[in-house]
Order: C-alpha cells, then structure tokens, then sequence
C-alpha cells in the first residue's frame, strides 16, 4: 500500500498530475485490490515524499499497484539474493551509481531495452548494457568558509588534498558509498598512483575522526571545526531553503564550490533503478523505468528533493536552479561500481575511516 505524504505536498504537487485511470478509493490498513494493470514490486532504498507521490502517480496513470518493500541497497540486495530465482522484486531503486552497480555485479538485473529510456537518459547516466538508469543526478562537490577560504582555492579536488588545508577538512566515513563513487571517479581519471596520493592527503587534511552525514559537515564548518568539508550538493540546498532558520543563517557564510576534475567538470552521481533479474512482472516493471525517467517525475524530484534532473532537455525547477550552471564532468557513472573495490582498499590504506 502506498502511503500518502503530508497534504500541503499533495496540493503544490497536483498541477503535475495527469488524468488518472480509475477512481482511487480510501487507504485502508488491507492492500488495496490490483488495478487494471497489475502490478509491480518495488525494492526501493530512496524514503522521501516526492517519491511517494511519484507512486501515487504511476498508480493513478496506468491503474498498476506498487507493492513497495523499503531498506538501505546492502539490506535489499541481500534479500534479493537470498530470494534467488524465486525474488518477487520486479524493480530496484537505490542512490549512487556504486550501489546500483553492487546489485548489477551480483546478478541482480537484467538489461532492458527501451527506446523510451535511453532517449531520456543519458549515456554516461545509465549502464552500458541497460541494466539500470539514472532518474536524478546529485553533484560530489565542496562547502567551504567564505570568510577564510577563496573560490578560487577549492575549484579542484587536488586543492582538498593540499598542505594549504591542513587540519581544515571534514568528511563522512571513508567507506560511504559516496566517497567510494568519488574516488572511484579519480582512479578512473588519474589512475592509482595519483588517486593514492589524493587519497593519503585527504586523511592528513582531517580535523576530526570522520563522524556524521553530509548535513553534518556543513554544520561543522559554521561552527568553526573546519574550513572545508565535502558534501553532495542537494544537502547544502536543503540548509539554505530549508524551514530551519539555524540551517540557513549557516549557508550565510558557508557556500558551495563546484570543483572540475581535470578542467572537465563536477564529479556527480545518480539516484536511478533497473529491472530486477527474475521480474515476475517485467513489463510493469519497464512501465515503471519510464514512468520515472519522464519530465513530470523528474522535476517533481528535483523540486522536493534538491537533486538535478538527469536529463538535459528537463530544466532543474527552483530552488534547485540557482546552483545548476555548473559543468558535470562526462565520465560514465558506470565506471564507479567498476572501481569500487581498489577505491575501498586505497582508502582502508591510509586510514580513512
């Protein structure tokens, strides 16, 4: 059954919504009867409102009911495996091109072939075999402190790892997914001996034992623990529109940095899903993909929940829009999960916890 978000997300959300294919009845505590269409089983890892709606939506299209299992990607995909042949998952939706890879590598996906799909999405944002696509994209960049640091001193990722910022930096674990996507990206770029090197670096930078999410370093920075902090960019515009006036009275001074990797571009990742292996129901399953890769969905989930739409024909709706004129670097998202394992071990290497 899927739940309904709070009414005010409902009504700002209804000029998106199209004619629906049949009439919606009550919630109730019972799964509601399957429309016309069937239905899809969804393995989600993504627990926001905007997505909720977008359920809400597909169901009210195409009259096709989503039975929706929630967990973090480990807990899905092992669940997934351990269900085998006999997984009742028709569609996994996760954050990050490193977790989506995690379940394609274990032969959790099987490819699919939509004209629908791979017009909308970019090359670089989906797997080169059709195995999973990315919905939304979200930018690896740098929060700095305006009063102590220039623009000009954090517009590369080497500047991170420089003596310059000895002492001055925050980051989240090493073995966040994130992190592991981001140097995953640097191998890629610069190959190990370098990204060794960046790696080694960032750890002699830290100020404090990595703690907390990315919200969490923003906030350090404004109370004085670092000078610059890593962070996926829709954390930082949560702060500064969000209803906290605490959060952005810290975007006041703390500001956002879009550092290029090799002069081409931000690091950035996705938000995306795939048809699981053994779909009972994979043309629902499809039906789903698209309905998520479709203009409507990804500015409703740009507008509720700060990521960047994944393609480029979909403007990025405020507030989103003031920090999307930056450059995304074109490197295959694919390559992420790829490097993921030499990327945990470099940074097991030197300490990065």
């Amino acid at each position: 059954m899927i739940r309904r978000p709070n009414p005010s997300l409902f009504v700002a959300l209804a000029a998106l919504v199209v004619a629906a294919c049949g009439q919606q009845g009550e919630a109730t505590d019972a799964a509601p009867a399957a429309g016309e269409g069937g239905e899809v089983n969804l393995y989600t890892a993504r627990h926001y409102d905007a997505d909720l709606r977008l359920y809400e939506m597909f169901e009210e299209q195409t009259g096709i009911r989503i039975n929706r299992i929630e967990g973090n990607a480990d807990q899905l995909i092992a669940r997934m495996e351990a269900e085998g042949d006999n997984s009742p998952a028709d569609v996994f939706v996760t954050a990050d091109a490193g977790a989506m890879w995690r379940a394609q590598n274990a032969g959790l996906l099987q490819s699919t072939s939509s004209e629908t799909l791979n017009s909308r999405i970019p090359a670089n944002l989906r797997a080169p075999g059709g195995e999973w696509y990315g919905f939304s994209r979200r930018a690896r960049v740098v929060a700095y402190d305006s009063t102590k640091v220039q623009p000009e001193e954090v517009d590369t990722y080497e500047e991170l790892a420089s003596p310059r910022f000895r002492g001055r930096l925050c980051v989240r674990s090493g073995d966040n997914v994130y992190n592991l996507s981001l140097v995953g990206a640097l191998i890629e770029a610069w190959g190990p001996e370098k990204t060794q090197q960046w790696v080694e670096g960032v750890v002699a930078n830290l100020a404090r034992t990595p703690e907390g999410g990315d919200r969490d370093q923003i906030r350090a920075i404004a109370a004085g623990v670092c000078e610059v902090a890593l962070t996926n960019s829709y954390y930082y515009i949560r702060l500064a529109n969000g209803d906290d006036a605490g959060d952005r009275e810290v975007t006041e001074t703390v500001k956002l940095a879009f550092p290029s990797l090799d002069g081409q571009g931000s690091h950035v990742n996705i938000s995306g899903g795939g048809v699981a292996a053994n779909a009972p129901n994979r043309d629902n399953a499809v039906r789903l993909l698209e309905f998520l890769s479709s203009p409507e969905a990804q500015t409703l989930v740009s507008q509720y929940n700060n990521e960047f739409p994944a393609s480029p024909d979909v403007a990025a709706p405020a507030p989103v829009d003031a920090y999307a004129d930056f450059t995304a670097h074109p490197m295959s998202v694919a390559v992420y999960g790829q490097n993921q394992a030499q990327a945990q071990s470099m940074i097991s290497a030197a300490g990065w916890r």
